[in-house]
């Protein structure tokens, strides 16, 4: 189902690593299955105790298993401390813009508009490096595009109401730190995304059968009329991307990329069979999205706060839950259909009964009755509907949020750590059990360790790890610029005794008399 092979991922907040494309594939089930590219992210999906136990067996020795064990804690001790600083100014920049209790903090400090302007750009800042850390990436727009370009659960049009959402922080922001292929909302509010799983559903889904079928018939007539070239207009304002360099694409690039499977009813064969029958739909999801906005600032009194949202398996044709300030949906394709098909055939018989040598008032009465109470019941049963899919979105954002503002950074600041750590411990293991290594030697080991003891494909990020692993002092270089590390005990020695530990020595000790 998923298939993934390492690849690197390009700067911090370079949309170019995130590139998506979707092609047809073979038939499953009467449905036309979609295949979906993107690129690896730089995430190591096991959990540190895990990964730590598995490694510590995996030593002959029982004395350097002690040693080894001794060290992993002494290096997340050593990055937990490199980052406290840092994740303090964060947490303590988002108190003055906590959209609950920020604006008190704001008045108690009595700063002026512009060191304000400037500790909210500090934030954003702070944000997007902690983002970066953690592997998340923006949401650029060939991801957008090809989330809009289907439908999975969530099938009516929801947007976001413009108007309440502040367009000038995040501008101002990309101003002054420049980012490729910003999605066209960038100036409103930003996504970030990280993981790609799956989400299945079956069922009969008549409803949407008969949506999907009306749409067709719709396009049709549009086409066969050439209404739609009146609405051809596309929004390609953007500059399009070189596309020689995406088909000269070297095979181990193609290796390198994640593919998953869309199956949606809107690629359904038209079929008795397919119509009266349960299917299973089939979208990949997004395992986490961080959305950070402002909501547009009041007349009397600006709005400082800063809204950050953590939600997990957002299916990416659903997207539009973890959307800002939405708007109520409106119409349906197939309301407008009934809506349009009774309004004809009222019309038709209304002036039909017109026309006649003697039209009788009670027959025209009633047709005009008729139809505007028709007219009525679907504008009625849409309202209902309207009112159940919101029910559903209420729900779906209840089970899907996870966290929101401090609760997130928290999340944020925890899952950095985590994963330096792991970098670190799988590279030096690497160069303890397997010798000396150039850098790209020590990323495929690792990589290949990861998924034949792991079970999973990992996009390892040598790079940072090395600098990390130097940064600590225990590995070095030789002449040809391979990759050397410290003997076990020597590096523990190195890193020395840290504070935790010694507080940990204090707590064991036995007390005085």
């Amino acid at each position: 189902m998923v298939e993934a092979l390492g690849r690197k991922a390009d700067g911090p907040g370079t949309a170019s690593a995130a590139v998506m494309e979707a092609k047809t594939k073979e038939k499953k089930d009467g449905v036309v299955k979609e295949v979906i590219r993107l690129e690896r992210e730089s995430v190591i999906p096991i959990l540190k105790p895990k990964l730590v136990m598995k490694l510590t067996y995996l030593i002959e020795q029982d004395n350097d298993r002690a040693e080894f064990m001794k060290l992993c804690r002494r290096v997340e001790y050593t990055i937990r401390a490199w980052y406290l600083l840092q994740f303090e100014d964060l947490m303590q920049l988002y108190a003055l813009f906590d959209p609950v209790y920020g604006e008190k903090s704001l008045e108690q400090q009595s700063l002026t508009p512009a060191e304000i302007e400037t500790l909210e750009l500090n934030f954003l800042t702070y944000l997007f490096q902690i983002m970066d850390k953690s592997n998340f990436k923006l949401l650029s727009d060939e991801e957008n595009d090809v989330a809009h370009s289907g439908q999975y659960l969530l099938n009516l049009p929801i947007k976001v109401d413009e108007s309440k959402v502040d367009n000038k922080l995040l501008k101002k922001y990309f101003k002054e730190h420049p980012h490729d292929n910003l999605p066209a909302f960038a100036d409103k509010y930003i996504v970030f995304r990280r993981g790609i799983g799956i989400d299945q559903t079956t069922d009969y889904f008549f409803m949407e059968k008969v949506d999907v079928i009306i749409s067709r018939v719709w396009r049709f007539l549009l086409k066969v009329t050439m209404i739609d070239k009146l609405f051809s207009k596309r929004r390609e304002l953007r500059p399009k991307k070189d596309t020689k360099k995406t088909d000269e694409v070297k095979e181990e690039e193609e290796q390198a990329d994640l593919f998953v499977e869309r199956i949606r009813l809107e690629k359904m064969e038209m079929s008795i069979k397919n119509l009266l029958r349960k299917m299973t739909i089939q979208e990949p999801t997004f395992e986490r999205m961080i959305v950070v906005y402002r909501r547009a600032r009041r007349e009397t009194k600006p709005d400082r706060g800063i809204f950050v949202k953590h939600f997990k398996n957002i299916p990416m044709a659903d997207m539009e839950l973890v959307l800002p300030e939405k708007k109520n949906p409106s119409l349906m394709p197939m309301d407008w259909v009934k809506f349009l098909i009774s309004a004809v055939l009222g019309l038709a018989t209304l002036i039909g009964s017109l026309e006649m040598p003697k039209a009788d008032i009670w027959v025209v009465t009633a047709i005009v009755s008729g139809l505007i109470g028709y007219c009525a019941k679907i504008y009625f049963t849409f309202q209902a509907n309207m009112v159940t899919y919101q029910n559903w979105i209420t729900k779906s954002m209840y089970d899907k949020q996870l966290d929101s503002g401090k609760g997130t950074l928290l999340h944020l600041c925890d899952d950095v750590i985590q994963q330096e750590v792991k970098e670190v411990i799988v590279s030096y293991y690497i160069l303890m059990e397997q010798g000396k290594a150039t850098i790209q030697d020590l990323d495929l080991r690792c990589e290949q360790l990861i998924k034949e003891e792991f079970g999973v494909e990992c996009n390892f990020d040598v790079v940072d790890a090395v600098k990390k692993l130097e940064k600590l002092g225990i590995v070095s270089r030789d002449s040809i610029g391979r990759i050397i590390c410290v003997p076990l005990k020597r590096a523990n020695e190195i890193i020395g005794t840290t504070t935790e530990e010694m507080v940990i020595r204090a707590q064991q000790a036995p007390a005085g008399p």
